[in-house]
């Protein structure tokens, strides 16, 4: 086994120009696949096909020889170009390629199945492996994971289909909807499917909500305060840098999709405005510590809240494939640091690329 990459919460002092290694390698770019979240993918690996794809001159000699696009249908097919392939042929057709590079989000493209079908086809992919993706996907084991691991989490209850309704679980339910509780789906992403509830009436509203998204449920205590996001990537020389934080000010009551993906949607600041400095190291921190207990690789976003009491940040989830849209936070993040759109597009692939060379050497 590899030793963890060193880690590191200061801004990266690195070359943000060397070469990569990518002048040989053939990078095909997966978007689309069958999950709610399949327009959000489209628009990710539409902008990093472009970023992957943009020439090569003398003074940037660090892109990749060959780029393909490729879609995941609804119907999980393949698109390659003109063909259309069940993914067994595709990945024969597609043997030549040194990394795919994973724009999906939710559904199978980001719960480890996909990283499963790639690991057993022999296939390089970015971003975390089978285990730690499914496990970030459900919310319920994410949160005992980190919360080992010294990170904050609020008070919650998980149900589902098969126990919900009965009377333990109604006494348990009492204090977190009396108080205000956040219902969401035990795996999902993008806030689909999520309700803020204060109330029983609305409550059984936003239970049936997340129940349309799955057969489980998490129901968490609503903590007041300012959310915000804490990205984590992977440099080329191995260090994992703690980006730096980003302050999101829903406009409506909190970030759901809209707020997320629209033009009119949330502000989303930074460096944060309405987050002290103490404030923005800890959650650089807690993104680092949730990253390494759930076993991530190549880079994740961690959301959380940071308590308008001045508490700890308590954590929301993980992401191992965070959005690379034109609202999204990652780049945003690294956009700060000083790594452009393109520089982290590269950076993904090589880490892909670097990973699987090392799991092949042993």
């Amino acid at each position: 086994m590899s030793a963890r990459p060193a880690t590191s919460t200061a801004e990266p002092a690195l070359d943000l120009a060397s070469p990569l290694g990518l002048e040989q390698a053939t990078v095909g770019v997966l978007m689309g696949g069958r999950s709610s979240e399949r327009e959000v993918s489209l628009s990710s690996g539409r902008m990093v096909l472009a970023a992957l794809s943009k020439p090569v001159d003398d003074a940037d000699g660090r892109g990749p020889a060959r780029v393909i696009g490729i879609e995941i249908l609804p119907d999980g097919r393949w698109r390659v170009g003109k063909r259309s392939l069940m993914p067994g042929e595709a990945v024969v057709a597609l043997a030549d390629v040194d990394v795919f590079f994973s724009a999906l989000h939710g559904g199978e493209g980001e719960n480890g199945s996909l990283q499963g079908f790639l690991t057993c086809s022999d296939m390089p992919f970015t971003g975390s492996g089978v285990i730690a993706s499914a496990v970030s996907m459900d919310k319920v084991f994410a949160r005992e994971l980190v919360n080992a691991a010294g990170v904050r989490v609020a008070p919650a209850v998980a149900l589902s289909r098969a126990t919900w309704p009965n009377a333990s679980l109604h006494v348990e339910l009492e204090p977190l909807i009396a108080a205000g509780c956040v219902v969401k789906p035990r795996r999902g992403g993008s806030s689909v499917g999520c309700s803020i509830v204060r109330g029983t009436a609305p409550f059984e509203e936003a239970l049936a909500r997340a129940f349309q998204e799955g057969p489980e449920v998490l129901v968490e205590a609503f903590v007041p305060g300012v959310e915000a996001t804490g990205g984590v990537l992977q440099a080329p020389n191995g260090a994992l840098l703690a980006l730096p934080p980003v302050e999101i000010r829903p406009r409506g009551s909190f970030f759901d999709y809209h707020e997320k993906y629209a033009e009119d949607g949330a502000l989303e600041l930074c460096p944060p405005t309405g987050i002290e400095a103490h404030a923005c190291e800890r959650l650089r921190a807690q993104s680092l510590a949730a990253h390494n207990a759930l076993g991530c690789e190549g880079y994740s976003r961690t959301d959380f809240i940071v308590p308008a009491d001045g508490g700890e940040p308590v954590f929301l989830e993980t992401n191992t494939l965070p959005g690379l849209t034109p609202r999204s936070l990652l780049p945003k993040a690294a956009a700060a640091a000083g790594i452009d759109y393109r520089t982290l597009c590269l950076w993904i692939a090589a880490n892909g690329i670097a990973r699987n060379a090392e799991r092949r050497n042993g």
